[in-house]
């Protein structure tokens, strides 16, 4: 039985943070969809169809990622695709703290669901989408923790936005 697994985020913007656990999962299941989530609840940079495009560029030497979107539950959408495993990346106690509960709630939901967690590399855990878009827009250098896509990206839509 081949193990699929999906790794569900905003991605906005996708991290070397995130990059490592995708990379990392990948060589942990047959099969893995990265799904940037259609909705969310704070203020993006990128688009939908922008985020997406960062993410299949930045997979297109893996042969077993997929890139998917999704605005559905994770255990629907698993469902849906045939996924046992939900790959979750901890950098700290209040994610695991946050992620342990979700990953409950799944189980409760589907108890087919198997969340496993990915510590995050040291030298990322104290990154977030949220703090890497805080100090961009506030034009410090935060080109050590993207992809130079997506920080050139980034750095466009800031001044886009002056």
């Amino acid at each position: 039985m081949m193990k699929v697994a999906i790794f569900p985020g905003g991605f906005d913007p996708l991290t070397r943070g995130h990059l490592d656990i995708i990379k990392r999962g990948s060589q942990l299941f047959d099969e893995l969809a990265v799904v940037v989530n259609t909705r969310i609840d704070q203020e993006t940079i990128f688009s939908v169809d922008e985020r997406v495009e960062q993410v299949k560029y930045l997979m297109s030497p893996y042969d077993n990622i997929t890139v998917i979107t999704a605005n559905e539950l994770n255990v629907k959408l698993m469902d849906r695709i045939g996924a046992q495993y939900l790959i979750r990346g901890l950098r700290n106690t209040t994610d695991f703290q946050r992620e342990r509960d979700v990953a409950s709630m799944n189980v409760h939901l589907d108890s087919r669901v198997e969340t496993v967690f990915m510590l995050t590399d040291p030298k990322y855990q104290h990154v977030s989408s949220t703090l890497i878009r805080k100090y961009a827009k506030e034009g410090k250098d935060v080109s050590d923790y993207l992809p130079p896509l997506v920080n050139k990206q980034l750095l466009e839509k800031i001044e886009q936005m002056k």
